[in-house]
């Protein structure tokens, strides 16, 4: 197969045919190559050899940016088995084939349709095969091969980042680095010098200069000044070929600005200067100003002012001013003409930062004199205090002398001075003052407790001159006295446990006094003397402000008293002593055994017992059904009657027994002799026989008396017997039989009975607090001990 190409190839086993465009010749070869082929020996068994490629290529070239009306040939690929009768049928395939590339697929030659750019794609990978065109079967296995695109010089070099904005400070050395630009050119960097790019300097010159091979910028003076120039444009140039003629070019701009050092020093305009200032000046205020130029900016030109002789700077201070860098002159003391009528000020001003590579520029400060000239003006008056401070009492007469406030003239006329209040508030009414002496007077009665302190001011003026005035702050304290008696501090809720024991304190209580310590506290509590001794509550004053309610018994009834009230007086220790009286309330309350209050108002007796809402509807369901049910019962029992009464006697045959019911009850409540238990069980209480009261007895009883002696004696049988005689004799008994039950437990126990029947008639000490102790469910039964015991108190 032979190959032809209009670029230099390197053939390896190829049959190539090149033009070569670099010498401007085109040179035609060809080389044979034998075909793969399988070859059969007589008696030998058939042999598979590799099979060989019938031709084999690297690369093509094409140039880019073809401009030509026809299509730029590429190559030509020709088959060993092509020969010429047009069986052969080229095929190619890959980047680019049928649409950028077209091949002849008889002849083989291949051409380029469309202009490439080699920045956009370097090189397209094809594949070239020939076929039988009869039968379509490949004559040759396929091959790789590629097509690159040869450069061309077609882009000129770029600054991507410019324009460039870069500072340099002032005054430096020459050779001072300050910026390094880079330009880019998209050609092929490997083929000639498409892509090697030279820097130059078009504009800055002689200021700067760009180092042609790596593009750094860098001064090219010495001490370049910013207060002479201060902004430079540098343009510099990128060309490609090595810098030679026909090279592209690109250009871009450095704007550089010169940074301030501190290298010019402060200097005043003048030497001398001359300022005018009135002796009415204010105290704090500025009175004149002075700067001195510096040509440097920024912190460069920062300044400090100081005044650097004695000469009035006790009486003048200087400061800077960080906007304007001016020094402000301001007045430190009062000027007074008549005592000194100028001053001469040195002051100086110096740079605060230095920059010690200059230091052969200085020194960086300056000084000049200032004269100071003081005006005469006609002064107020002034005040022999800046301020003053008096005192009164209260429920002092209308008149009572409070101070008096003096004011002279301060000019050598001396002119007289009248004073007055300066009514600008209504405190300022609440006094008058002699216009001619400056005593201060009341216009009113005060009262301490309603306004301790009045501030007041105090104008005066000259005579001949009443427009002139001055001013004095006047304070006036009023003074206290004891005028107000002492009080509960507040109002209390005073509580008081029904299990509370005697001395038991139920409540604190303090007081107040509006008067101030010396007329108020210490106070002392007592209780009000022109009554009776309280029996339930009492007081005790703790010394310290303070006095504690106690109880005064045990246990206390809400359904018995639910409120109780506790006069109290409450005294100070002022002259003369007031005293004031009070009335405290105490409430009982149900509390908790910790104390804690548990409710202060009255229980209903469903509640006491602890039953919830849903148990009272529950019995109330109860109740209701019962009495229907025996409503039901009456009503069925009565319809029975009705329909089934009979005669009683039916016929003369039917005799039977009748029983006779007697509905005697006895003699009710008033029959308690004969059930006189007690004389039963103690035969030593039966000292006489003792007979119903309801009933009138026919014979008269014969009273029967027995020695004590005899009744110790008497033994328990006799005894009932006895009893039983006489209940048998005794003519008033009811006609039935009675049941009378004797216990005798014994006579004379040291013991003594443990029967509770007697226990109604008598007084019982003891205690029932261990009730409270049982829990919740005997809080109720501990609550109605604690009644009976303070009934029995009460």
């Amino acid at each position: 197969m032979r190959i032809t190409s209009t670029s230099c190839i390197c053939p390896v086993l190829v049959c190539l045919c090149f033009v070569q465009r670099c010498y401007g010749a085109a040179h035609h070869s060809s080389i044979k190559v034998t075909r793969n082929q399988t070859k059969h020996i007589e008696g030998e068994t058939e042999v598979h050899h590799r099979p060989k490629r019938g031709w084999v290529w690297n690369q093509f070239f094409v140039l880019e940016e073809h401009m030509g009306p026809d299509p730029q040939y590429v190559g030509k690929l020709h088959s060993n088995s092509d020969k010429g009768d047009g069986s052969v049928k080229y095929i190619l395939t890959g980047e680019g084939a049928g649409t950028i590339f077209i091949i002849d697929d008889t002849t083989g030659d291949i051409h380029s349709t469309k202009s490439l750019d080699r920045e956009q794609k370097t090189h397209y990978v094809l594949h070239a095969q020939a076929i039988d065109r009869r039968t379509n079967k490949p004559l040759e296995p396929e091959s790789e091969f590629i097509i690159k695109v040869q450069d061309i010089n077609d882009n000129a070099p770029r600054f991507t980042d410019g324009p460039y904005i870069v500072t340099v400070p002032e005054m430096s050395e020459m050779g001072t680095s300050v910026l390094q630009v880079t330009a880019t050119d998209a050609d092929d960097p490997t083929y000639g010098n498409s892509a090697r790019v030279v820097y130059s300097i078009l504009q800055g010159q002689p200021y700067f200069s760009v180092d042609p091979k790596t593009g750094v910028i860098r001064t090219a003076l010495h001490n370049m000044d910013r207060e002479a120039r201060e902004h430079y444009s540098v343009v510099i140039q990128a060309k490609d070929m090595a810098g030679q003629v026909g090279g592209l070019s690109g250009s871009t701009t450095v704007n550089i600005t010169l940074t301030d050092v501190n290298d010019n020093p402060p200097r005043f305009p003048q030497k001398h200067y001359q300022l005018y200032v009135p002796e009415s000046a204010q105290v704090g205020s500025a009175v004149g100003k002075i700067k001195a130029n510096d040509a440097d900016t920024g912190s460069n030109a920062d300044m400090k002012y100081t005044i650097i002789n004695s000469d009035g700077s006790g009486v003048f201070s200087i400061s800077t001013d960080r906007e304007t860098r001016e020094g402000i002159l301001s007045l430190k003391k009062p000027l007074n003409y008549e005592k000194k009528k100028s001053y001469t000020l040195n002051i100086e001003g110096a740079n605060t930062h230095l920059d010690f590579r200059f230091s052969h520029l200085g020194p960086f400060k300056d000084v000049t004199m200032l004269k100071i000239i003081v005006g005469d003006v006609d002064e107020p008056p002034l005040f022999t205090m800046p301020s003053y401070t008096m005192e009164v009492y209260e429920n002092a007469k209308i008149g009572t002398v409070v101070g008096t406030v003096t004011a002279q003239d301060p000019d050598s006329a001396n002119s007289l001075v009248r004073y007055f209040v300066d009514h600008n508030s209504e405190e300022d009414r609440y006094f008058t003052i002699d216009a001619n002496t400056g005593t201060i007077k009341t216009a009113k009665i005060f009262d301490r407790e309603e306004t301790p302190w009045y501030n007041i001011t105090v104008a005066a003026s000259e005579i001949d001159n009443p427009g002139l005035l001055s001013h004095v702050p006047v304070g006036i304290r009023i003074l206290d006295v004891n005028d107000n008696p002492p009080e509960l501090a507040r109002e209390y809720d005073i509580v008081v446990c029904e299990n509370a024991k005697p001395g038991q304190v139920i409540q604190t209580i303090s007081a107040t006094d509006k008067d101030i310590s010396a007329n108020g506290p210490r106070f002392r509590f007592s209780l009000d003397e022109g009554l009776s001794l309280n029996p339930n509550f009492t007081l005790r004053d703790n010394e310290d402000n303070t006095a504690s309610i106690l109880t005064r018994r045990r246990r206390f009834s809400r359904t018995t008293q639910d409120v109780y009230y506790l006069p109290i007086l409450i005294s100070d220790t002022g002259i003369p002593s007031l005293s004031s009286s009070s009335t405290l309330t105490i409430r009982v309350c149900a509390c908790e055994r910790d104390g804690r209050v548990r409710t202060c108002h009255a229980e209903a007796f469903l509640s006491s017992a602890g039953l919830s809402t849903g148990a009272l509807i529950a019995i109330l369901l109860c109740v209701l059904i019962l009495l229907v049910f025996s409503l039901a019962i009456v009503v069925l029992f009565i319809t029975l009657r009705r329909s089934k009464k009979e005669p009683l006697i039916i016929s003369e045959e039917d005799v039977r027994e009748n029983i006779v019911t007697y509905d005697d009850e006895g003699g009710g409540e008033e029959d308690t002799e004969a059930f006189d238990i007690t004389a039963l069980r103690n035969p030593s209480a039966a000292e006489e026989l003792k007979y119903r009261r309801d009933v009138r007895p026919e014979v008269k009883p014969t009273p029967r008396h027995q020695p004590s002696s005899s009744l110790d004696s008497i033994d328990v049988q006799e005894f009932i017997k006895q009893r039983l005689a006489e209940a048998d004799l005794d003519p008033s008994v009811p006609p039935y039989d009675s049941l009378q039950t004797y216990a005798y437990e014994g006579h004379r126990s040291e013991a003594g009975s443990i029967s509770s029947l007697d226990s109604a008639t008598t007084h019982s000490d003891q205690d029932y607090n261990y009730l409270g102790d049982w829990g919740p469910e005997f809080k109720k039964l501990a609550e109605l001990y604690g009644e009976i015991e303070s009934e029995r108190t009460t």
